[in-house]
């Protein structure tokens, strides 16, 4: 799995018990993120397609993410931590960053084609790699950027179509995807770092933030206009109820995707959102009969492949760090990289 760490180079060692147990989990949580990721993703294409709202339901996301941590927290499985006015502004940051890379991907959208959005949203990983080395002065080994390469590739060739683009949609869509890394970063910082708030504490004190976000963003692109006259003509009591069951999954999903990033790391949630891509075209091929040329067949090959190289080189560099843990320890002299 993904490691921040810098690699030595230390000859591999033996996974230890406790080792396997922490990559065992890493893997479950993970594998929890595609479940949610993939069912939320399904869901909110048949959402929109009779909802065509998407802050209003983004906002709907941030408000079951309020109200389902107020439950959690009124029944004690977690505290609040007691912020510094610096650091309540770093959350309130966090929480425009998180409303500004949804509103950049919905307007680049309608600058560019598809395809071309989609291949470049899929070069985050490149941009997270960009951020840590340059921003936290972090290494990683030859073989890890290598790996990279069809995961992000395969997007790619799986995607492959018409690819046009403005320059303000090329300006926008590079942006959006600089923000998602960068968003995923903090994710992890904010979890791991000083701070170290739980995903539920994290989720807590970010959700109404957005939510209230989400409501001007829907005011000043005239969705809360086009909501009121949607409400009085068309809006049914199924509707409420899918809207309702798909803010529940979204929050679910938001605590899932906060925890697998804590445990497993910024780089490795990248390299899955675009493994989750590839997973979703394999879905609408088994279950909608989309048509796959040989292009984009090598493509969900290559990213699937790429997918486990990466996990197999991040492992096998853990394991380096573990042995250079044991050989050199700290009461010889040598001094702890920091993360």
């Amino acid at each position: 799995m993904a490691s921040d760490q810098p690699v030595l180079p230390i000859h591999n060692a033996p996974a230890t018990d406790s080792q396997q147990d922490s990559l065992r989990v890493k893997y479950q949580w993970l594998a929890v993120y595609f479940f949610f990721n993939l069912a939320l993703t399904i869901y909110n294409k048949a959402v929109l397609g009779n909802f065509p709202f998407p802050y209003i339901l983004t906002g709907i996301h941030t408000l079951c993410g309020t109200i389902g941590c107020l439950y959690f927290y009124m029944q004690g499985a977690f505290t609040l931590t007691t912020l510094s006015d610096r650091e309540n502004i770093t959350l309130f940051l966090f929480s425009l960053l998180y409303t500004i890379n949804i509103a950049i991907s919905n307007v680049s959208l309608n600058l560019v084609t598809v395809p071309f959005h989609q291949i470049v949203r899929a070069m985050t990983p490149f941009f997270t790699v960009i951020i840590y080395v340059i921003g936290y002065r972090k290494v990683y080994s030859t073989m890890t950027y290598i790996s990279l390469i069809p995961v992000v590739a395969g997007v790619g060739f799986a995607t492959a179509g018409d690819y046009y683009f403005t320059a303000m949609g090329f300006i926008l869509t590079l942006l959006g995807a600089f923000l998602a890394a960068l968003k995923t970063v903090v994710t992890n910082r904010v979890q791991t770092g000083r701070l170290r708030l739980s995903p539920l504490e994290l989720l807590f004190r970010m959700s109404p933030l957005a939510f209230v976000q989400c409501l001007v963003y829907a005011y000043f692109t005239g969705e809360a206009a086009s909501l009121r006259d949607y409400w009085y003509n068309s809006m049914t009591s199924t509707m409420m109820i899918k809207l309702l069951l798909n803010g529940a999954i979204a929050f679910g999903l938001n605590v899932v995707s906060f925890t697998a990033n804590k445990k497993t790391g910024a780089l490795t949630m990248t390299v899955a959102a675009n493994v989750k891509q590839i997973l979703t075209i394999v879905l609408a091929i088994l279950f909608f009969h989309l048509a796959v040329t040989p292009m984009n067949a090598i493509g969900i090959i290559l990213t699937l492949v790429g997918g486990a190289w990466y996990a197999k080189v991040e492992l096998e560099n853990k394991q380096r760090n573990s042995a250079a843990s044991v050989s050199h320890p700290k009461d010889e002299g040598a001094v702890p990289l920091k993360a």
